[in-house]
């Protein structure tokens, strides 16, 4: 059991690259409490197969790499925040190494990979399993730092708000004991990741519901963009492998879409066939599907040989070939899945948000870099410069944060334990097939209309659910995903045009006059 209090000098929530990056920058300033709701490696970080874009080569440059975030960004990117991103990450990286973190090389150089959108070779990777390389290596040097003290199974439930607008730590949900802490921190940083889960069908783990974003939003922060969710082209049909990802990184060595009866069909929708950005790519499979009634399509990887697939992708080649599989024999079932919350929580170029001692960084943050549509292993990227640049605000900032000496408890304990959960569990159902149907890769003014009743519906009921009984992981994740799912849905209504991966059938055209803006929503 642990005291219904505890004072840090910085908390972090999320133990995913951005907030262990945070945490080591830190840890020689004060003691340092992360909160993760599963085990600590668990999270999207892991589960990044492709790698981390950054320019490494003497045949590539920082111009380039702009430029290619800036098209794949449709207009809507910070270029300010690109450019920076960009300049200092060759440096984030170089750190990353020094922590431990091994990426593949080939005769003494980094083997460089390239995906869709990219122009030249920029991506490191560890095989097919980088995410889990970075992960590794973070965990062991923040596990192993005496100022570092990991707290798994906790949730967030809401920030702790002080005067004048500040964020003074979480009211966080003791899994194994059913008890709410206060968390009680100099600064807190966000850094919980994405929202797939809100989607029925995703590639992210069942972790990522949004908690960040939600409890950002309900404490009065900017949140941005919510409309730009990317669809991950490849995801597997499978029964059995719903959430496995096929990494964009096989098409970047030269593995090809058809329909089920063969046909190549990339071509007919983009200059770049395979390597299109994902939000082409991923709107052209659904139009695929659409157009022949077939429930995926396939992914030819038959031509790349199976010792290569062994060597490259070891992962997903033992993985499919457990389902029955195999990909060097056989084309593989694919369809797109929600894969990447391109919007946020707003920050400035130090990670800071509008509410004072609050930062965030990673996938639950919007800074500007991914505009309306990521370019590949850009995310990883991202995190790591922006918790760099966060740590680095606090650190200066230090005098301006003094240790708060509240000890605001949990007040809402008359409440009882709920004997009609599957409320919980059909609202839960009912959220992510909604916005499967309605708000998905095309959008519609009528299907956005007929989500957003839905949703206010659900949203009523369990509002009136949440205040009654006790609150458990199931409910806090499902109060999560409903505040995302009505963020996504305002957002998307806001929007009168198509861009980037925001598609709506009533406003098929690009509006470059009216409409190149971000779209933010403020709780009033």
């Amino acid at each position: 059991m642990y005291k219904s209090v505890v004072h840090s000098d910085f908390l972090i929530i999320g133990s995913g690259i951005a907030g262990l990056t945070y945490a080591l920058e830190l840890a020689d300033k004060g003691e340092i409490s992360v909160i993760c709701k599963s085990n600590p490696t668990e999270g999207s970080t892991r589960y990044a197969q492709g790698g981390i874009a950054s320019v490494t080569s003497p045949l590539d440059s920082f111009d380039a790499h702009i430029k290619d975030t800036l098209t794949c960004g449709a207009g809507l990117c910070d270029k300010e925040v690109v450019e920076l991103v960009i300049r200092e990450g060759p440096s984030c990286v170089k750190k990353l190494i020094d922590q431990g973190a091994n990426f593949d090389k080939q005769d003494g150089k980094y083997s460089l990979g390239r995906e869709g959108g990219h122009s030249e070779r920029r991506i490191l990777h560890a095989r097919d399993s980088t995410g889990a390389e970075i992960q590794r290596a973070l965990y062991e040097k923040a596990a192993a730092h005496p100022n570092i003290k990991i707290f798994p199974y906790f949730v967030g439930i809401d920030l702790i708000l002080g005067s004048d607008n500040q964020a003074l730590g979480v009211y966080a949900l003791d899994i194994a004991n059913s008890e709410v802490i206060s968390f009680i921190a100099r600064t807190t940083m966000i850094a919980a990741g994405g929202a797939g889960t809100v989607y029925l069908y995703t590639s992210n783990p069942i972790v990522a519901t949004g908690d960040g974003i939600a409890m950002a939003y309900r404490a009065g922060a900017t949140i941005s963009n919510m409309e730009f969710f990317q669809f991950h082209p490849t995801c597997l049909y499978h029964p059995k492998a719903r959430s496995f990802l096929l990494t964009e990184a096989l098409r970047g060595e030269g593995a090809i879409l058809k329909r089920v009866d063969g046909m190549r069909f990339m071509p007919n929708y983009h200059e770049l066939k395979e390597l299109a950005p994902r939000d082409i790519v991923a709107r052209a499979i659904d139009d695929q599907m659409k157009q022949t009634g077939d429930d995926y399509v396939l992914l030819d990887l038959t031509h790349l040989g199976e010792e290569f697939l062994k060597q490259r992708f070891p992962t997903i080649f033992e993985t499919l070939c457990s389902l029955g599989l195999n990909p060097a024999k056989e084309s593989i079932p694919v369809v797109p899945a929600a894969h990447y919350c391109c919007g946020g929580i707003k920050t400035d170029t130090t990670g800071l948000t509008n509410i004072k001692r609050l930062y965030a960084a990673g996938e639950c943050a919007y800074t500007g870099l991914h505009g309306a549509n990521r370019l590949a292993s850009n995310s990883l990227l991202e995190a790591l410069v922006f918790a760099t640049r966060a740590a680095k605000h606090t650190k200066d900032n230090l005098e301006q944060y003094p240790s708060p000496t509240t000890n605001k408890l949990w007040d809402h304990l008359e409440t009882s334990s709920s004997k009609e959960e599957v409320v919980v569990s059909h609202a839960w159902d009912e959220v992510r097939r909604t916005m499967w149907n309605l708000v998905g890769i095309v959008r519609s003014n009528r299907r956005l209309k007929l989500a957003k009743k839905r949703i206010e519906l659900i949203s009523e009921e369990i509002k009136d659910y949440y205040w009654k009984f006790r609150v458990t992981r199931d409910l806090v994740e499902l109060r999560n995903i409903i505040t995302i799912a009505d963020l996504i849905i305002k957002s998307a209504t806001l929007r009168k045009e198509s861009r980037g991966l925001h598609y709506n059938t009533d406003y098929p055209a690009t509006d470059d006059i009216n409409a190149q803006e971000s779209t933010e929503i403020t709780r009033n």
